[in-house]
């Protein structure tokens, strides 16, 4: 078997007792390529087996036997081309992994907001003490929506539990629910907006997602309710939140994935009263390679001993 790796920021690097895990689990015989240049993987990938990275199309087109491909990264929107989701090929990723850090992320954001730190850190001026008291909030007792109840929607979910707040969730899918949550199917997404003082999304980009909330959705919201984002910007129009936010139609948005993006330097996002912005990242942690190196290595013992995969991407659906 061989597997090419290609680096990138969340797995810069597989240290040499990694590599030894990998090619035990792989099977005798195995063979482990790093290939960190595209003229590289363009030349390694016609007889690789399996995959651990990511690669552009023009170079997964070249591949001829390829059996797995485990995508490095939750989200697959950016891989999931017309070939590969109508090809034989495996894909799996970090899906149900990165949870902890988005959800940390999603806290730091809502209460960057509910607390003022978004003006303070703006403008170092004592005279705003006053007037950042009279809008800061608690999260105890309040609602809080989460729109997608996968991995990250439940991380999320806990945390919201441990403030205290009434928790609901919508999903598209059959999801297990949760002790605390009040979990309905994706047709009452109107009603979760409707009674929720924070809304926070943790959905994957797909068709279906992109561009979900527009105007329409904002103005289900409640006047005062934050909108949290840390998965994918463009299932936010970016345009009509803008809009949203400075008509007040809702109360603020803390967002770490912007539409577009990146987001452009001087775009009144960034400064906006109403709203937090952080350039995509949500997604660092020291412990997420390790994560998606142990989830590899697992795999390749299941897919020598004929056992289901973990994280397995549903090509057709793009999560």
């Amino acid at each position: 078997m061989k597997i090419l790796y290609t680096p990138l920021m969340i797995v810069p690097a597989v240290s040499e007792a990694d590599r030894a895990r990998i090619l035990e689990a792989a099977g005798p015989g195995s063979r482990f390529v790093e290939a960190r240049e595209a003229a590289r993987q363009q030349a390694e990938i016609p007889d690789t087996d399996v995959l651990f990275g990511r690669v552009p199309n023009d170079v997964y087109l070249r591949a001829k036997q390829l059996r797995y491909y485990h995508s490095i990264g939750a989200g697959v929107d950016a891989i999931l081309t017309p070939e590969l989701v109508e090809s034989d090929v495996i894909v799996a990723s970090e899906k149900g992994q990165v949870g902890v850090h988005l959800s940390e992320h999603a806290f730091a954001l809502l209460l960057a907001l509910t607390r003022g730190l978004h003006t303070a850190i703006r403008r170092n001026d004592w005279s705003l003490r006053e007037p950042i008291r009279k809008e800061q909030r608690e999260l105890f007792e309040q609602t809080m929506g989460i729109v997608g109840f996968g991995g990250t929607g439940r991380d999320v979910a806990q945390r919201a539990l441990a403030f205290g707040m009434r928790v609901l969730a919508v999903d598209i899918e059959d999801v297990p629910g949760m002790s605390g949550v009040t979990l309905w199917k994706a047709d009452r997404l109107n009603d979760l907006l409707a009674e929720s003082d924070v809304v926070v999304i943790a959905l994957p980009l797909t068709k279906a997602t992109h561009h979900l909330f527009t105007r329409d959705l904002f103005r289900r919201m409640r006047r005062h309710a934050l909108l949290i984002n840390v998965t994918r910007g463009a299932i936010v129009y970016g345009d009509d939140l803008l809009t949203a936010l400075d008509e007040g139609v809702i109360g603020g948005a803390g967002i770490d994935v912007t539409d577009p993006e990146p987001l452009p330097a001087g775009h009144r996002l960034w400064t906006h009263p109403r709203a937090i912005v952080t350039p995509h990242t949500a997604g660092g942690s020291p412990r997420r390679a390790g994560r998606a190196i142990d989830t590899f290595v697992e795999n390749l013992g299941r897919l020598r001993t004929g056992k289901p995969l973990l994280a397995i991407i549903d090509k057709r659906k793009g999560y």
